[in-house]
């Protein structure tokens, strides 16, 4: 039976399958096999013979493109470019979009914007676009101090600490605004990603929104719908709650993993700051014990700075296998 790309693609999204080439990871202790197998990519703005090269030298089998004013042929040639190299375009960076801007007019452009975007995904030949749909400012409580309260059904957001939320009412108002233009437009864009096969990738990063794992959790789910998922970062959101928390919540929602790291300081700004992987808050062998556990196979994809490519390289194998960053 011929199975076409747009069938393939969403029998692989229903499946929570992110394709690759396989790594049998094997744990540091007692040598038992994980049961999930993870593949490792780098980033970079576009695929030319000198950054493929590169790539593939150091050992990665997949990147992520980040390159957005590229014509569609301009991304299929680059998709040759990668497979002459032997790597996998496996994930392009749309990044942010504007769906909560305040005037309709930029509000259609973010949209349409992204509707292209995913219109080069599919022509990179990647399986998942990273959306960030929006952000938000104002007054807001200190991470870890965070207690989300929101309607499951509706998704707005009642309180967002325990106790007097009278100085957040700004914040939940455009909390509850940008949930709603959010939905919006995604809704817009998923007849564009299935017609193309791709999935869109959610991701909260530092936009101060759906910034606990219930409420992430339930936005993504809210579209019940295969080519919707999240795309999460392993060290973008442990000011709010444990990664091991967080992974646990979004479970087989997860389409793509990015790989970073953050040490927590209550006592300075933000919280903490982000540092090379390995010298942060992030205890890596548990986390690769729950990536395990809710059964995540896929593209780990390095977004650190702090080693050379040959280090991250190497840093990551030993991350698949369950030993310390």
């Amino acid at each position: 039976m011929k199975v076409n790309r747009r069938d393939f693609m969403k029998a692989a999204a229903l499946a929570g399958v992110v394709s690759g080439l396989p790594f049998a990871a094997r744990a540091a202790e007692g040598g038992a096999a994980f049961k999930t197998q993870l593949h490792k990519a780098l980033i970079a703005s576009v695929a030319d013979d000198a950054t493929c090269e590169r790539i593939a030298k150091a050992g990665f089998p997949g990147v992520e493109l980040t390159k957005k004013d590229v014509t569609v042929e301009q991304a299929r040639q680059g998709r040759l470019t990668a497979e002459k190299h032997g790597l996998r375009i496996h994930s392009f960076m749309g990044g942010w979009a504007d769906f909560n801007n305040a005037d309709e007019a930029a509000r259609r452009k973010s949209i349409d914007d992204a509707k292209q975007w995913i219109r080069l995904t599919a022509a990179y030949g990647a399986s998942a676009i990273l959306l960030v749909p929006c952000r938000v400012d104002g007054k807001m409580p200190a991470p870890s101090k965070f207690k989300i309260d929101f309607d499951p059904k509706t998704l707005l957001v009642k309180s967002v600490v325990e106790g007097d939320n009278a100085p957040f009412a700004d914040y939940i108002a455009a909390q509850n605004r940008a949930t709603e233009l959010s939905r919006q437009a995604v809704e817009e864009l998923i007849p564009v990603a299935a017609g193309e096969g791709v999935v869109i990738g959610l991701e909260n990063v530092w936009n101060n929104l759906w910034v606990q794992p219930p409420f992430a959790a339930a936005f993504v789910r809210s579209f019940d719908d295969v080519w919707v998922k999240a795309y999460f970062d392993l060290g973008n959101h442990i000011r709010y709650a444990p990664v091991e928390e967080w992974l646990r919540t979004l479970g087989r929602t997860i389409a793509k993993l990015h790989i970073k790291d953050f040490k927590l300081d209550r006592a300075v700004g933000n919280d903490g700051t982000f540092v090379k992987i390995g010298a942060g808050s992030i205890d890596w062998k548990s986390v690769r014990k729950v990536i395990d556990e809710i059964g995540y196979n896929g593209w780990v994809t390095v977004e650190s700075e702090g080693y050379t490519d040959a280090e991250h390289s190497a840093l990551m194998d030993r991350f698949f296998a369950g030993q310390r960053a």
